[in-house]
C-alpha cells in the first residue's frame, strides 16, 4: 500500500464533469495498492495517517492532528503509484494490485477513515479518469508505505 499524503486548503475531484468529492482544509490523499495487499493494512495506515502531527499549532509548530484541527480528507484512488519505469520510457503496472481487489481495500480504508472520527471523509471515483484540484498548505508532502 502507498500513499502520497498533501496537507491542502482545499480539493476536489471531478468525473464527467460532476463533482464527486470536496473537501476544506486536511488531507488530499492519494491511495494505491500492490499485489500482495490485504486488509491487514488498512487500520495501521489509516491510524498513522490521522495521528500526524502536520498542521501548526499558535507557534507556527507542527503539532496538531488531522484530528484536532476538525480536518477533512479527499482519498483518491492511484493505480499508479505502482509504476514501474526501469525499462524503456512506458510504465508498466504489474505491481498494482487487481482492480476488483484493489476496490474493496480502498472502500475498506474510506470506511475505517470514517470510523476513527475524521470530520469529512469523500473520495474520487474507481476506474474513472479523474480531474483533481487542490490548493496545497506549505507545501507538505509526505510518502507513506506499508
Amino acid at each position: 500500500m502507498k500513499v502520497v499524503l498533501q496537507r491542502v486548503n482545499h480539493s476536489s475531484v471531478v468525473v464527467d464533469g460532476e463533482t464527486v468529492g470536496q473537501i476544506g482544509k486536511g488531507y488530499l490523499l492519494l491511495v494505491g495498492f500492490g499485489r500482495g495487499d490485504d486488509s491487514s493494512k488498512l487500520k495501521p495506515m489509516a491510524e498513522k495517517i490521522i495521528n500526524l502531527r502536520l498542521f501548526p499549532d499558535g507557534d507556527k509548530k507542527l503539532h496538531l492532528t488531522l484530528i484536532d484541527i476538525q480536518g477533512e480528507v479527499l482519498l483518491v484512488p492511484q493505480f499508479t503509484l505502482f509504476a514501474d519505469i526501469s525499462k524503456g520510457r512506458r510504465p508498466e503496472f504489474f505491481g498494482a494490485l487487481e482492480p476488483d481487489k484493489a476496490t474493496l481495500l480502498f472502500d475498506q480504508f474510506t470506511a475505517i477513515c470514517k470510523e476513527l472520527g475524521v470530520a469529512k471523509v469523500e473520495t474520487g471515483r474507481f476506474g474513472a479518469y479523474m480531474k483533481v484540484a487542490l490548493e496545497n498548505d506549505g507545501p507538505v508532502t509526505i510518502t507513506l508505505e506499508s
